[in-house]
């Protein structure tokens, strides 16, 4: 069952953060209906230099503000690798909300898939910050 739903908004990616997410989707075991959603968010999305992203493009250690409006709560959380994740203010890349947020722009909307099939319709309201935009390449 694919987690996307309905007509995905395109979505840009930096060049370094798919090399990180290659690693990731070839050293993880996680459920495969959510490696497999990685995967298509990685293949579908348009990459770019990570020299030449747009500053309003959710990237890998972003911190972002966005709402559900299916439930009308908002959210700030710092999408990060596996890794890193369970740190409060934190949401890994391979959950549900998290790969939906990775390559949105501000203002972008997405319909996707939760946890238990929730349905879930993610805004991104702000981008506080982008590890590119402040030349933090090595995150």
């Amino acid at each position: 069952m694919p987690l996307a739903m309905n007509k995905s908004p395109a979505i840009v990616m930096t060049r370094l953060d798919v090399q990180r997410l290659e690693k990731v989707l070839d050293n993880m075991q996680a459920p495969l209906d959510l490696l497999e959603a990685l995967e298509d968010e990685v293949l579908r999305a348009r990459v770019v230099s990570h020299k030449r992203i747009a500053s309003d493009v959710v990237t890998m250690n972003s911190t972002v503000r966005f709402s559900d409006e299916a439930s009308e709560r908002e959210f700030v959380l710092t999408l990060v690798y596996p890794e890193q994740a369970g740190r409060p203010g934190t949401i890994s890349i391979l959950a549900p909300v998290g790969i939906a947020l990775l390559g949105l722009k501000v203002g972008q909307s997405i319909n996707w898939q939760g946890p238990q099939g929730r349905p879930l319709k993610l805004k991104i309201m702000d981008i506080l910050y982008q590890p590119e935009a402040s030349g933090d390449y090595h995150l």
